[in-house]
């Protein structure tokens, strides 16, 4: 995967947004509720699809990130006081848009003593009270490596816990503001080992090559992480990193087989891949 520079984006990545009732409706249902979404902030190309379904990635403490990773679209800087009212309002949104499965995110808090984790807590119990019936995604920040706080999440046991590596070891200095792939491997590693399912993902189209992917693919599997999504980098706007490369659909699809072969539970590995896509298939 060599990089190429002012590469044009190819068709295969020309999406459109959707508009049915159900869209409509998820929409409304956002906004009564005063509830970010990843689908929005991260200017997700599969909003239109999710949005159409009825489903959508819940974004929890503000809509202001503490980080400023240069591939991600969500708003950098100083964060207003957590909403005291959003883990209520999280679950009546669940019920409301009647989702058999929810996934939640959110920004980083690394304003807080702790980094958010008891605002997350709050967020999940009042998801499961609400809706039993309902199976639940978290994609958890790396509350700076503190293992004692991602203990938190477990014990409030969500189905899934994902959390991203983003990108290969070698780029991920030059991609993400703060985090590092080593800390990153731990919280993964904490989490397969809890017994609940674990879950990463990553971008391609950054500059890596096929041999650091599939050498991430193995230090994955090794940390008893059995899920992962693979998709394409999308340049947000012009302040954010350039796509070195659009990778093909044919490409996707080999490293798909591979990671199959390897021994992967589940992979999602196409261009409009997402973190949170079919999320429902990984429970």
């Amino acid at each position: 995967m060599t990089p190429t520079k002012h590469v044009k984006k190819p068709d295969w990545l020309k999406i459109k947004l959707g508009d049915n009732e159900q869209f409509t409706y998820t929409k409304q249902v956002l906004e009564k509720h005063c509830l970010h979404t990843i689908c929005t902030s991260g200017r997700c190309p599969n909003q239109g699809e999710c949005w159409n379904r009825g489903t959508a990635t819940f974004m929890i403490g503000g809509d202001v990130c503490t980080r400023s990773c240069r591939f991600c679209n969500t708003k950098s800087g100083r964060p207003a006081p957590l909403n005291p009212d959003e883990p209520e309002q999280l679950a009546t949104s669940v019920g409301l848009m009647k989702l058999k499965h929810a996934v939640v995110t959110s920004v980083d808090r690394d304003d807080l003593p702790d980094f958010g984790a008891a605002h997350w807590v709050n967020c999940i119990e009042a998801i499961k009270k609400r809706n039993p019936d309902t199976t639940l995604e978290v994609l958890i920040p790396d509350f700076r490596g503190r293992l004692d706080l991602v203990d938190l999440i477990i014990d409030a046991g969500p189905n899934v816990i994902s959390h991203n590596l983003e990108t290969v070891r070698r780029l991920t200095p030059s991609v993400r503001s703060v985090a590092t792939y080593d800390t990153s491997m731990n919280v993964l590693r904490h989490i397969a080992a809890s017994g609940i399912s674990a879950k990463t993902g990553i971008m391609l189209g950054l500059g890596e090559t096929e041999a650091e992917i599939l050498e991430l693919m193995d230090e994955v599997l090794a940390a008893g992480v059995s899920t992962i999504t693979i998709g394409q980098y999308l340049q947000p706007t012009r302040k954010h990193l350039p796509v070195s490369e659009y990778v093909t659909p044919e490409q996707f699809e080999k490293i798909r087989l591979i990671g199959i072969k390897k021994g992967f539970k589940n992979i999602e590995c196409a261009p409009l891949v997402r973190s949170s896509y079919h999320a429902e298939r990984h429970v």
